[in-house]
Formats: structure tokens, C-alpha cells, sequence
């Protein structure tokens, strides 16, 4: 058990490459996606982020964890929010209790103070998913949603959603039209092309702002520029 434990922390620490090796080429590309995003805020006053995927396993809530991370380490006080209700993993990257979470939350039964929980990162603040439901898009669709986003927004200057991939339910759709902006999560050389361009149009077709694509375990040469002008990953 105490094997397998610490196995387990292994793997999240790795998932948190932007808090465990901020010095680190993976962490800089983070960086570099803070500031694109960033840019797109400037305009368009964008301050709800939903992650999604065309399909399970590209790293979209890896992603969105880092992504949240190096927006904290800029001195923004950030909301991370596992709404994927079905196949929930933020309570795992971040070795938090699943409940209370968002399901208690939108059911009546606590308050925002209630289920936010410290990351151990300065200004990081994560709301876990609580009890699977069994209505998930019904409860992400509700007005006590739309209570929660507002009441979010005026006390956080970033929420970031990690959603569920939008091929495979409606939940990412629901979602999406309720943000600000809509980041779609693409694995190289593993997400099929085509599932890429329907994942964009079911998006579209639910008024989501997409307001950019990432690229995720896209592998470096070693004769790579960033290999030499930074070195090795740390």
C-alpha cells in the first residue's frame, strides 16, 4: 500500500511539471501559453477557461492543472474546477478528498467557502468534483451553475474548467457556452484528425469561443534550438 502510494505521488508530481521543475523546457512552453492567453484576455475580457479534448487520454486536465499553475505563480488568484463529472482526476493530481466538490455545490447542499480546498501552491485554489451524479449534464446545465460562475468571478481573477472530452458527451457543450473561452487540447500524434474537426464543430455549434488550440506530448529533437540554447529538461 505505502508502495503504491508513493508511486501514485510520483505520477502526480510529474503532472505538475510547472510546480515541481518551473525551470524546465515543458514548464517554459506553459509560460509561453499563459501569455498567448494572456493577449486573447486583453481584448476579449476573458476570465473562464473551459479545457476539453476530442477524446479521453490527450492530457487535456494535465494541462489545464499547469496552465492554472503558472497563472498563480503571476500573482492571479486562480479557481481550478474538476467539472468532469464522470471520470473526475484533479482530487488525484493534487491529493485532495473528492468531496465535498462542485456536485454538493450545484445540489444545495454546502456553499462556495465550503468546498474550496488550498493546492499547496500560492493563490491556486481547487474545487474537486464531489459524489459522481448521475444527471451530470443536467446539474452543469443548471442555474445554480450560472449562480456559481458568477459568484466565482467576483472572487477570482481566473476559473479554469477541466471538461470532459466533447466527443463523448454533452457536458464539454455545456459548458463551453457558459465560458468566456474554449481551449481544445490535441495529443500529437495520437488524436485522429477527423475527431479534431468535429470536436471544433459540436464546440461551434454551442457558441463556444474557441480562442485557441495546444498541442500536447509533442517530442523535442535533441538537436532541437531549445535543447541548445536552454539544455536538458530538468
Amino acid at each position: 500500500m505505502f508502495k503504491k502510494r508513493k508511486k501514485m505521488k510520483q505520477i502526480a508530481a510529474r503532472k505538475l511539471v510547472t510546480s515541481v521543475s518551473p525551470k524546465s523546457i515543458v514548464s517554459e512552453q506553459f509560460r509561453t501559453i499563459r501569455t498567448n492567453i494572456n493577449f486573447s484576455m486583453q481584448d476579449r475580457g476573458l476570465k473562464t477557461l473551459l479545457f476539453t479534448s476530442s477524446s479521453i487520454g490527450e492530457g487535456k486536465s494535465t494541462t489545464a492543472a499547469n496552465v492554472a499553475i503558472v497563472f498563480a505563480k503571476e500573482g492571479k488568484r486562480v479557481l481550478l474546477i474538476d467539472s468532469d463529472l464522470r471520470k473526475p482526476t484533479m482530487h488525484y493530481t493534487f491529493h485532495k478528498s473528492i468531496s465535498p466538490g462542485l456536485t454538493n455545490l450545484l445540489s444545495g447542499h454546502v456553499i462556495l467557502e465550503q468546498i474550496v480546498k488550498r493546492t499547496g501552491v500560492s493563490g491556486l485554489y481547487l474545487i474537486t468534483c464531489g459524489p459522481i451524479p448521475s444527471n451530470p449534464a443536467e446539474l452543469l446545465g443548471s442555474s445554480s451553475m450560472d449562480t456559481f460562475i458568477k459568484e466565482a468571478k467576483e472572487n477570482y481573477d481566473m476559473i479554469i474548467f477541466d471538461a470532459p472530452p466533447a466527443l463523448s458527451v454533452s457536458d464539454a457543450q455545456i459548458l463551453s457556452n457558459k465560458c468566456d473561452g474554449t481551449i481544445l487540447v490535441i495529443s500529437s500524434g495520437a488524436t485522429d484528425k477527423g475527431n479534431v474537426v468535429k470536436a471544433k464543430e459540436v464546440l461551434q455549434a454551442s457558441n463556444a469561443n474557441i480562442i485557441g488550440t495546444i498541442l500536447n506530448n509533442f517530442k523535442l529533437e535533441k538537436d532541437h534550438y531549445y535543447y541548445q540554447y536552454y539544455g536538458e529538461v530538468e
